[in-house]
């Protein structure tokens, strides 16, 4: 779970969760950040690496933002077959692995850091020093041993694993909203750690009481 990536969506410097500990942070009576709710991407979003994607903020300052998108499948490997990679299972084992750690989703999180793992959780599970408390229901981790805690069945109740992030610069994801490149809500956790992935970015437009269906052939040619 080490860092892979250099840059962020556009080439700014990338920022990481320890960032957002050190320094990317603000004070809770701040106004106007979004760290915490959900990003929706507007269905002319052009961008094909953030096409009806759904964003947890994890991090929103005058520094920068930084986020997970939660219903992109990484789809080319799986969790536990990530474990064997990580020598924290053989491969023989996987049979044994308990059942949320079978049935854990594995997300394209952002085109930053793709080598990077984070798992985004609920906040009933916390590591001294390595657990980010982003609200009251959800958590972020990115290290190794939360991925060993859930393997042995230790772990978090609700949890996905994403690969990579996504990360503005300083003003740049308050400039796309301006340009109506995203849209956004109070998070979800039900959303969040749901199971139908393909209907996430729906639910969440039904969440802020946009008709998806009106907004079909929009999206057709985004």
């Amino acid at each position: 779970m080490s860092p892979e990536g250099k840059t962020g969506r556009t080439g700014k410097t990338r920022r990481t969760v320890a960032a957002r500990s050190g320094g990317i942070g603000h004070n809770a009576a701040d106004e106007g950040y979004l760290d915490g709710q959900l990003l929706i991407a507007m269905p002319v979003m052009s961008d094909p690496r953030f096409e009806r994607s759904v964003i947890y903020m994890c991090a929103h300052s005058s520094e920068g933002a930084m986020g997970i998108i939660v219903n992109r499948p990484a789809g080319s490997i799986d969790f536990p077959g990530l474990l064997v990679q990580l020598d924290i299972i053989q491969k023989a084992d996987q049979i044994k692995l308990p059942e949320n750690a079978e049935m854990m989703k594995v997300m394209k999180g952002g085109p930053v850091d793709t080598g990077r793992g984070f798992v985004l959780h609920s906040s009933d599970f916390y590591i001294q020093d390595a657990t980010l408390n982003i609200d009251d229901d959800i958590s972020l981790t990115a290290t190794v041993d939360i991925l060993k805690a859930i393997a042995r069945g230790a772990g978090p109740k609700h949890a996905i694993l994403a690969l990579g992030y996504a990360g503005w610069g300083p003003g740049q994801l308050e400039t796309e909203i301006q340009h109506n490149g995203w849209l956004h809500c109070d998070s979800d956790p039900d959303l969040i750690f749901g199971a139908d992935v393909d209907e996430k970015y729906y639910r969440a437009l039904r969440k802020i009481g946009i008709d998806p269906g009106m907004l079909s052939n929009d999206a057709g040619h985004a």
